[in-house]
């Protein structure tokens, strides 16, 4: 549960970045990233994604669109 403050600021500019990026709401920005894969692996601190920064994650959320549009075809 340790580095709250830094995934929160994370999670923040990543969504920014996911809007503006897709052209969605701030909202439907969170609402979608929250349903990705990425969320879950950034709340495993084993992971060490908090350390990462905004356009990572955002590279991590398109690698999850691209394999879910693969999986679903």
């Amino acid at each position: 549960m340790g580095h709250v403050l830094a995934k929160t600021i994370l999670i923040s500019q990543t969504i920014e970045l996911i809007a503006k990026k897709y052209k969605l709401s701030i909202e439907e920005a969170r609402n979608n990233f929250y349903k990705s894969d990425v969320i879950e692996m950034l709340d495993d601190d084993e992971t060490g994604l908090y350390g990462e920064s905004a356009l990572y994650l955002l590279s991590l959320y398109e690698n999850y669109l691209k394999n879910k549009c693969i999986e679903t075809d």
